[in-house]
């Protein structure tokens, strides 16, 4: 007597059609306000960049790296699935700790900040939203992970 096991099937890729989408619900409202961060951000940087860079390289550096942090986040919300969802729990994690680093660091030591980041006193003069979305997000795409293996 041959007992045989049934093989699982093989691992596909996922395309895009078979992405499971990170954009609805809660999840259109973090790409948008995802989005409002990117061009915040970039433009922000871009401009004191190129102007004053000399006034607070420091500060300017970091509004630039945060924008560029906004848009992967932006990007893998849109692209969806699971390798996007994981890459965007890990870069909101390290934007929490971003946020929470600068946001300690303009409080303790502001003179070494002459000139305001995106996460300068968590994120002040963004409405808090810095320090908001992160855990937001966070909590979204954890949500969104437990619903897919759920299925």
């Amino acid at each position: 007597m041959t007992v045989t096991r049934e093989s699982e099937p093989p691992e596909t890729p996922e395309t895009p059609e078979t992405r499971q989408k990170l954009i609805t619900g809660p999840g259109i409202l973090l790409v948008w306000l995802y989005g409002v961060m990117v061009v915040g951000a970039v433009s922000r940087s871009a401009v004191q960049i190129s102007t004053d860079f000399d006034k607070a390289p420091l500060a300017y550096s970091l509004s630039a790296v945060a924008g560029l942090v906004y848009g992967f986040i932006t990007y893998s919300l849109v692209r969806g699935g699971s390798t996007a969802r994981t890459a965007a729990l890990v870069c909101c994690a390290a934007e929490l700790v971003g946020v929470l680093a600068v946001g300690t660091w303009t409080l303790v030591e502001p003179s070494a900040f002459p000139d305001a980041t995106v996460w300068s006193d968590f994120g002040m003069g963004y409405l808090f939203i810095p320090v908001i979305l992160p855990v937001t997000a966070i909590f979204w795409l954890n949500k969104a992970r437990k619903a897919s293996a759920a299925r």
